[in-house]
């Protein structure tokens, strides 16, 4: 039996992590700490809200007594860090809450795991710190580069990257002057359900249904690799059980995709699904281009934005070999299941959109997801 804390977990990531732990390992317990600012939602954490051994606090990662108070009266044995401000175009126009709270942030639980793990002594034989990164850290790649691996020179180029890498390089320096157990992931792009409808995936999901434009960046080629976020919980799982102490790993999918490429695949899935089921037109009235099967007449080119990277792929053959790590959804099988989740769960989505999730989540469940 473990005793997680998991910084983030009401984020898309994280709530999806929180998901499947308590899904595959019952009998641990799971706190969850985060500061609930525009991409934190309790929504996402409905599912597991009743569960005994499941816990919330809300607070910041930057309260580093508040840290330390989670680790000792809980008995935290495992720091699952995702709590991190993570949009690119946010950290172009507003860099601050950037270094405040991926630098700042994961510097305050560094040293609230040092004090209590190993000062105090609380777990100090076994304990891990899993911080959670992105390929991002790594820079860019030309179209023939051979993909990012765990020897790649960092070269970040946006404010949310540099941020990410200086996280990084925090957690290796608390490993090799401290002792302190840490491993790190860097991850491809995530998509599935609960993601914020800011991002690539549930922007263009839902401006569909709701018939509205759905811009491209540029010319619309830059390439991401793609992975199902089931798949990232998983692999983060392998890592805590099987990775070596003060390791990198890379989690990726091989699947690399054109931005324009995915957002005319999920045009075409899109128009199939309002022809098969008659149904979703009535669901969604203001659908009109997918019902009449011309989603993809709403792409619009817009301006690139500022520093944009062409390309990120990740080679996850250090995964592969030392964790036996392999995804299990193929981008067909994953993006499928996105867009169910999506046409399902439309009060989510519409209320995440329109800032009234949090008093959709007080009238929807009895039970307040937070704990003493």
């Amino acid at each position: 039996m473990s005793n997680l804390l998991v910084t983030g977990g009401a984020g898309f990531i994280g709530a999806n992590f929180v998901h499947y732990w308590m899904e595959n390992y019952p009998q641990d317990k799971v706190v969850v700490l985060d500061a609930l600012t525009y991409a934190g939602n309790k929504a996402n954490l409905e599912p597991v809200a009743k569960h005994p051994n499941f816990y919330f606090c809300h607070g910041n990662i930057c309260d580093t007594p508040l840290v330390e108070t989670l680790l000792k009266e809980h008995r935290i044995d495992t720091l699952v860090h995702f709590a991190a401000e993570s949009h690119v175009d946010r950290s172009i126009t507003g860099p601050d809450a950037f270094i405040e709270t991926n630098i700042i942030g994961t510097h305050s639980l560094l040293k609230a795991a040092k004090k209590i793990w190993l000062d105090e002594g609380l777990n100090k034989e076994n304990h891990r710190f899993h911080h959670v990164s992105t390929d991002e850290v790594y820079g860019t790649l030309g179209p023939n580069d051979p993909a990012f691996s765990e020897t790649t020179p960092y070269a970040p180029n946006s404010p949310y990257s540099a941020s990410k890498a200086a996280s990084d390089h925090l957690v290796r320096a608390y490993h090799h002057t401290y002792g302190l157990q840490t491993t790190i992931s860097n991850c491809s792009n995530n998509y599935g359900p609960y993601h914020f409808p800011e991002k690539l995936i549930p922007l263009v999901i839902t401006n569909i249904l709701q018939d509205k434009p759905l811009p491209i960046y540029g010319d619309g080629k830059q390439i991401r690799d793609w992975l199902y976020v089931e798949d990232h919980a998983r692999g983060i799982d392998l890592v805590l059980k099987k990775g070596r102490v003060g390791e990198c790993y890379n989690i990726g999918g091989i699947n690399e995709w054109a931005n324009i490429d995915i957002v005319k695949l999920i045009c075409e899935l899109m128009n199939e699904e309002f022809a098969r089921n008659p149904s979703l037109a009535e669901k969604y009235p203001n659908a009109t281009k997918a019902q009449q099967g011309q989603a993809e007449e709403l792409i619009t080119f817009v301006t690139d934005r500022a520093g944009h990277d062409r390309r990120y792929a990740i080679d996850p053959r250090k995964s592969n070999g030392e964790l036996s790590y392999q995804p299990q959804e193929s981008f067909e099988t994953g993006i499928r299941k996105t867009l169910s989740w999506y046409l399902d769960n439309e009060i989510w989505w519409s209320a995440v959109m329109d800032g009234s999730y949090q008093d959709w989540i007080a009238t929807q469940y009895a039970q307040e997801v937070t704990k003493a």
